[in-house]
């Protein structure tokens, strides 16, 4: 599992974290019940605090991503296809915003971005 942190982001460490592996899990890249590294050993690769690896995963585990097993750690749980439709959905709506934000600052039109929207999946 492939994690990278940008201390320049406004985005707060956990929240970088949670993101990736939410990504993966997404994505495929980690598979159902595969077994994450432990916080401490995760916060120590990272070169961050314990703590705020505990929250990244603390969060996954919140939203349904991950389960964890008393002693043994943290896995990937069971893909719940209506929940990564729903974390897939939230993607696309904050994708839309910034660009509704961007057609607005150089004054693009609704229709302009439609337009712009359906070559693009015409395009493919």
């Amino acid at each position: 599992m492939q994690l990278s942190i940008d201390n320049r982001s406004d985005q707060p460490i956990y929240e970088q974290i949670a993101a990736q592996i939410k990504a993966q899990i997404i994505s495929g890249a980690l598979a159902e019940d595969t077994l994450l590294p432990s916080i401490r050993s995760l916060a120590k690769d990272l070169r961050i605090s314990v703590i705020t690896t505990k929250r990244a995963y603390e969060e996954l585990e919140r939203e349904g991503f991950i389960y964890t097993v008393a002693a043994k750690g943290s896995f990937v749980a069971r893909r719940n296809l209506e929940l990564l439709r729903e974390e897939n959905l939230r993607q696309i709506e904050a994708h839309l915003r910034e660009a509704l934000a961007l057609a607005a600052s150089c004054r693009l039109s609704r229709e302009e971005l439609c337009e712009m929207l359906c070559v693009l999946d015409e395009e493919g």
